[in-house]
């Protein structure tokens, strides 16, 4: 996006003559003219959308200036004290695009399953403990076959429990696998780092939530504080307020808007986590196909910590409802309410722990398209939950046919062993409908007596 917001830029912005100090200056424009135009260009881009304002126009214009896309008519860059007004800049003769990100070639990372005879950590075929054997003549006719190749060896399986951590292996690798199938990627080593994604996170945000879907956490200290929680009610439900005590005043909602706005700026780290930042970005490319680009961010989802995605659905919830409330009074009077909540929490929700260009920008698309999509969103995948489920299912079954054979039949009988126990009844006879036996209506026939 960097690239061809830059390609773009350079290839369509407008340039004619200048003077300035009693002096010309030719291909070139001043800083406001660049605004008005690269604030068009972004706002109708399908990467970013209408929501985009002027003063993130102006940050951008400032990373190209630090990253020599323009230049003063002095060639001075390097720096961002770009500013709104009349001062000039020029293109420089090359573009300083960015190198795009080589993949090893024919090099796929598969997420790896957990496979049924895998031997646990620290254990091997050779330490398993063995008990001596009284040595007679049938056992050394049995060894002596062996050893001659008359009986091929027998391999000592080890047979293991479906353990907790087995099913927090499955969750995991399979939820992985699908998000990388989805995102279209070799390996997802480019964008998130799979070592430090957490199974329990992900099973807790698919069983432990509320009839309207929202995470319950176990761990009360992680709840949002009351007076938060009070305040995101009362602007929810505007302007029945149920849990409000206090009299009302004029200003009285802007306040309350200003207590949440500052509970989240101060959060130490955003809702979606510096960790899957690249892994939420790289499903803003999937946003022209809008039903891919909502799965990708269901499973992103599911990855985050469950105080994180409770925080995140009463927010989406508060900010959705504020802006399809007609009666709300206005909470800026720079900006329209959407626009608002865009701008002051796009930040709280994503948002890189570097430097990274265009950063604003992607938080508040990201964001834009999470208030118009968050209750699909924040909606446990249901074909996901369902293939794990079978697949957790499959396995226990298989291991209790292995554990009790006898007992596995007699529950799960085979095709052969149930036509024995449940014999085939005779089907009855349809029964003989009376107006089958009657002649069907024949039409009339002429005869001769009547041409006559």
């Amino acid at each position: 996006m960097w690239n061809e917001t830059v390609e773009l830029f350079r290839a369509k912005m407008p340039l004619r003559k200048h003077r300035c100090r009693f002096k010309s200056y030719e291909h070139c424009f001043t800083a406001a003219e660049a605004v008005d135009w690269l604030h068009e260009l972004l706002r109708c881009s399908q990467n970013f959308g209408p929501e985009v304002t002027r003063k993130q126009t102006v940050q951008l214009l400032k990373k190209f200036l630090k990253n020599h896309v323009i230049e003063d008519i002095k060639g001075k860059w390097g720096e961002e004290d770009f500013e709104d007004n009349r001062h000039l800049y020029r293109f420089p003769p090359s573009s300083p695009l960015k190198p795009y990100p080589k993949k090893p070639p024919n090099q796929k990372d598969v997420i790896k399953f957990p496979e049924w005879n895998d031997l646990p950590p620290g254990t091997s075929q050779e330490n398993i403990p063995v008990r001596p054997v009284v040595m007679n003549s049938e056992m050394w006719y049995k060894r002596h076959s062996i050893a001659i190749g008359e009986v091929p060896a027998c391999r000592l399986v080890h047979r293991r429990q479906l353990t907790e951590a087995n099913v927090e292996e499955i969750w995991k690798s399979m939820t992985l696998s699908y998000l990388q199938k989805i995102l279209g990627l070799d390996s997802l080593e480019e964008v998130l780092d799979v070592k430090l994604v957490n199974s329990k996170f992900i099973i807790h945000n698919v069983y432990s939530v509320s009839k309207q879907g929202v995470v319950i956490l176990d761990d009360k200290s992680k709840e949002l504080p009351h007076w938060v929680l009070s305040a995101m009610k009362c602007l929810a439900n505007w302007p029945n307020c149920s849990d409000l005590k206090q009299p009302m005043y004029l200003g009285f909602e802007k306040d309350v808007f200003k207590t949440i706005a500052d509970y989240y700026g101060h959060l130490k780290e955003p809702l979606l986590t510096f960790h899957l930042f690249d892994a939420f970005v790289s499903v803003l490319g999937l946003l022209q196909k809008e039903k891919v680009a909502v799965e990708a961010f269901q499973i992103c989802c599911l990855l985050l910590p469950p105080e994180n995605r409770r925080k995140l659905q009463l927010l989406m919830r508060m900010m959705a409802r504020i802006c399809l409330n007609k009666e709300m009074p206005p909470l800026c009077d720079g900006f329209g309410t959407r626009t608002l909540m865009v701008q002051t929490f796009s930040r709280c929700i994503l948002c890189s722990k570097d430097e990274v260009d265009l950063d604003e920008l992607l938080a508040a698309r990201l964001v834009t398209f999470l208030m118009d999509n968050y209750q699909e969103i924040l909606k446990v995948p249901l074909a996901l939950q369902t293939s794990i489920e079978e697949r957790v299912a499959h396995l226990r079954r298989v291991q209790f046919q292995k554990s009790y054979p006898e007992v596995y039949q007699e529950r799960f009988p085979t095709p052969e062993s149930a036509a024995l126990l449940f014999p085939e009844k005779p089907k009855p006879k349809p029964q003989l409908l009376m107006w089958a036996l009657k002649k069907p209506f024949q039409p009339f026939q002429r005869t001769r007596s009547f041409r006559m």
